[in-house]
């Protein structure tokens, strides 16, 4: 009789278990996949200010030789900023980069214009979280990320 007892206590403990384990996945899963889902947007933001940084660099070197037959400096920087982040799984048409005077925010910025030299710019990169969470994201839920950083427009020459 009393391992009939000890039979219907195990019984009863796993199915104590079951409803306990029941109540408690959701939150698990729950938790996990938020935690995949930040790592993604801190990465994402991560790559995006890397894109301007380097987008500004290339902007701030000595473009001789660099740039193709009747391209500007400013769509050579939007078009190597696209593709970094395309290589990355990021879609290059919901992409936004721009290039603005530092000193008159809004103002767009010639860096092939000679009054330009040594004055400030800024790289600024704007994609809608929709393009980077791997979960769906509605359009009235949807917000941008954005990076950007100010650079000299220094043309500094390169050393052989």
């Amino acid at each position: 009789m009393k391992s009939n007892r000890t039979h219907q206590r195990q019984i009863l403990r796993r199915a104590a278990v079951a409803v306990e384990f029941a109540f408690v996945a959701p939150f698990l899963i729950g938790t996990a996949l938020g935690i995949v889902e930040l790592t993604r947007a801190f990465d994402a933001q991560n790559l995006l200010e890397t894109a301007a940084r380097e987008g500004a660099r290339f902007a701030s070197m000595d473009r001789e030789g660099i740039l193709q037959e009747g391209q500007s400096t400013n769509s050579k920087l939007v078009q190597d900023v696209k593709n970094f982040l395309a290589s990355s799984g990021l879609d290059p048409q919901k992409i936004i980069v721009t290039v603005t005077d530092a000193e008159n925010p809004g103002a767009p910025f010639d860096l092939d214009a000679p009054a330009n030299d040594l004055r400030l710019f800024k790289v600024e990169i704007l994609v809608p979280y929709s393009n980077v969470s791997y979960t769906p994201v509605s359009e009235s839920n949807d917000f941008s990320m954005a990076a950007s950083i100010i650079f000299r427009n220094g043309r500094a020459t390169l050393s052989e």
